[in-house]
């Protein structure tokens, strides 16, 4: 049986190790059904790396995913490690390894299936059968720009400031991702950006225009400022299909279009780096935490996890038919009432995390019968 990649599984922390168990199954279950073997490794990322060797990320692990087709992330922290100085913490783990592989664009999904839009915060028919996509730029703007701190300005005042800066190459990369991804969708890019009062945006939507009308003319382009942005996405947010946007706006709308879809536990996310001939670095994660509060319990809801491997299928290895079945999969388990206690819908059976798994391996059996 023939390899078609490296893949390196970083479990973490809290149910870090329990969701990345299951997907382990559809791992072995793909290799058994559909002849899709990896070569797989296995390392340490966050408070369970600092335990090992005193770092959230050691350097041979970072080596592993520079030389990985993809990487997969379980989750990072916990209470455990928050006394732990900053450039210890396991977060930072998880800030090297998007830095060093150069992850520029972060995919966050707002997907509703059927059977829990009425889980939503918004009614049934401003949520059911939404599928947005949301493109955030990742290594750039506000977070990265200099000057940058805290400073004493006198008179017992002190001065905050952050420093919101883009270059063309950054937004050009970005939305290039973004146009790319829209064509296989519904030919739609919303570019959300605040050009009316900040010249950052206004560089934004000048280059953003710029190469929608060089190389995606054939494809639909709407301006939108950031916040009316937030109010559509709660007023009518089926009008999107592809938002793109800054680092900052986009740490914002997508968490906001994720409580669209009723639970963090059913998303999933993926950052890719630039493409070249040698392919394009990726790592692909839940939205979720570590959940330390219910962490060795068994209960962890497993499928943002398990969507976040289709995505890999998806846009790494560009496995669609593979991914398509997981996909269906989920969908099939969910309207049959099966959930995990942070989905759970009055007269649905509550199952375990291992039990949502075993349940997910029958309808991919039943796709192929």
């Amino acid at each position: 049986m023939a390899q078609i990649g490296k893949l390196l599984l970083l479990p973490g922390d809290g149910i870090g190790p329990e969701v990345m168990a299951q997907v382990r199954r559809l791992i072995d279950w793909l290799a058994t059904h559909r002849d899709v073997q990896f070569a797989i490794e296995e390392g340490l990322i966050g408070g369970s790396a600092y335990d090992d060797c005193g770092a959230p990320l050691s350097d041979a692990t970072m080596a592993s995913a520079m030389a990985a087709d993809a990487v997969l992330l379980g989750a990072v922290g916990g209470p455990k490690w928050d006394a732990l100085p900053f450039d210890k913490k396991p977060e930072r783990g998880l800030l090297r390894i998007r830095k060093e592989m150069g992850l520029f664009a972060n995919l966050r999904p707002a997907i509703v299936f059927d059977a829990l839009a009425d889980a939503s915060s918004l009614k049934r028919d401003r949520v059911e059968g939404l599928d947005i996509l949301i493109v955030r730029e990742l290594t750039g703007g506000i977070y990265f720009g200099e000057p940058k701190g805290i400073e004493d300005i006198g008179g017992g005042q002190r001065r905050g400031v952050n420093t919101q800066v883009y270059t063309t190459e950054e937004i050009v990369r970005v939305g290039r991702v973004a146009f790319e991804l829209a064509k296989k969708r519904g030919r739609r890019v919303c570019s959300v950006e605040k050009s009316n009062v900040m010249e950052s945006g206004l560089l934004w939507r000048e280059e953003i225009t710029k190469l929608h009308g060089a190389e995606y003319a054939d494809m639909e382009l709407a301006h939108m400022y950031a916040d009316n942005c937030a109010m559509q996405l709660v007023r009518a947010p089926k009008q999107f299909d592809v938002i793109v946007t800054d680092n900052l706006f986009g740490d914002m709308l997508s968490d906001e279009a994720a409580m669209l879809t009723g639970s963090l536990g059913m998303l999933p996310s993926a950052s890719l780096g630039q493409a070249d001939a040698g392919g394009r670095k990726a790592l692909y994660e839940p939205v979720h935490g570590s959940a330390p509060d219910i962490a060795g319990q068994g209960i962890a809801n497993p499928l943002a996890t398990v969507l976040s491997f289709a995505m890999l299928l998806r846009y790494s290895f560009d496995r669609q038919a593979e991914a398509d079945a997981i996909e269906a999969a989920v969908r099939d388990v969910l309207d049959g009432g099966m959930r995990t206690a942070d989905i759970l819908q009055p007269g649905m059976a509550k199952v375990s995390t291992s039990v949502m798994g075993d349940a997910l391996l029958r309808a991919l059996d039943k796709g192929i019968a």
